[in-house]
């Protein structure tokens, strides 16, 4: 995994390496091919029980949060967005300070969580949130609904994001933690299994986590956007890596599908798409670890690039395979389902590039 990359690590991420290596060929293996809506929703605890239990749901530098994504991904679709959740619920408890249960829980792996931001009129547009919070008490409580929020329905408490009463634009969206009352309306079913959802809250309780949920949010979303181009790479190199071992194997007019030039070609295509990703990818990652916590255009680069060109990898690889890569049963084809969403989701792909192009046009290349 570091070999090509040395000059972005540390030693102690070597020692990363080999035990990820095993964690993911090994526990996260079971988590491979989950077949529907409910299978996913069963395994999704079980996913973050084992996690917790050998301490990869702590605190942890960019690189190493990247090196777990790439390595689970490569096994599990299921297993890596499961750990991307369980971030993202996470994340935004350490940045406000929190100082309850729920995050000890939800690190230990002993409790789910979720990120409830996206609405039906509110997903790339953060700031048009519809869902209000009015004080009530010491506390306030939330009238609104939610939808495509991972974990919905299984998750024991939800970091939520809605708009004081009366308040206009991202400055009045606070965050809050939300853990009871919350009514599950009814799954939104991927065509990778993922448990997917819809939220409701009617006069629902919630506790003030911050009231720049805005700016928290956002902060969460830098802290874990750098991590799903680190997915994109894993699931581009296991296709890399089927594509490879299949060319080598299957005989075609007489050879084997690796003599052919014209496999050759694509191959090579494939593996610069994955590498470039890999560096731009662990490039970001390196900077955040350095402090370079502004490095909004390069994880912005990192992001858009890494799931586009993993796209494009499992694409090949799929064609390499042939009929045989579009079987149920076929690692691939579970790729070819898992990797679109990954240009859509924590910022699309023409979000990056506008964060891009901003950076570009305020301070040069």
């Amino acid at each position: 995994m570091i070999d090509g990359l040395e000059a972005f690590f540390d030693e102690k991420h070597r020692g990363v390496a080999a035990s990820l290596a095993d964690f993911a060929s090994g526990p996260m293996s079971a988590f491979a091919s989950a077949h529907d809506d409910a299978e996913a929703r069963r395994q999704t605890p079980q996913a973050i029980r084992l996690m917790g239990e050998a301490g990869w749901l702590g605190e942890q530098d960019s690189r190493t949060l990247c090196m777990f994504r790439e390595s689970v991904a490569a096994v599990s679709s299921l297993a890596d967005a499961v750990f991307a959740i369980q971030g993202l619920a996470t994340v935004p408890l350490r940045l406000s300070g929190y100082a309850g249960p729920w995050l000890e829980r939800a690190v230990s792996g002993t409790c789910v969580g979720g990120f409830a931001m996206t609405e039906p009129e509110a997903g790339s547009d953060v700031a048009n949130l519809q869902t209000m919070a009015r004080a009530h008490g010491d506390g306030y409580l939330l009238n609104g609904h939610k939808w495509l929020i991972s974990n919905a329905g299984i998750a024991d408490f939800y970091i939520v994001f809605a708009r004081f009463e009366g308040a206009e634009g991202s400055r009045g969206i606070g965050a809050f933690l939300v853990d009871q009352g919350v009514i599950f309306a009814g799954p939104q079913v991927l065509s990778a299994p993922h448990p997917l959802g819809r939220l409701e809250f009617h006069d629902c309780p919630a506790l003030l986590l911050d009231r720049e949920g805005f700016k928290l949010g956002m902060r969460t979303l830098d802290t874990m956007r750098v991590s799903v181009a680190a997915a994109a790479c894993g699931m581009a190199g296991r296709a890399l890596r089927e594509a490879i071992a299949h060319a080598r194997t299957r005989r075609q007019f007489g050879q084997a599908l690796s003599d052919f030039q014209l496999i050759q070609a694509k191959l090579a295509q494939m593996a610069i798409a994955l590498e470039t990703s890999r560096l731009l990818t662990y490039r970001a990652a390196w900077q955040r670890d350095q402090g370079q916590l502004r490095n909004t255009r390069e994880v912005a680069m990192a992001k858009a690039h890494a799931t586009e060109q993993a796209q494009f990898v499992i694409d090949q690889s799929m064609q390499i395979l042939g009929g045989r890569g579009m079987l149920a049963d076929n690692p691939v084809e579970h790729l070819y389902r898992a990797v679109r969403a990954l240009r859509i989701y924590e910022g699309t792909t023409e979000v990056q590039y506008l964060i891009i192009a901003k950076g570009l046009l305020s301070d040069g290349f």
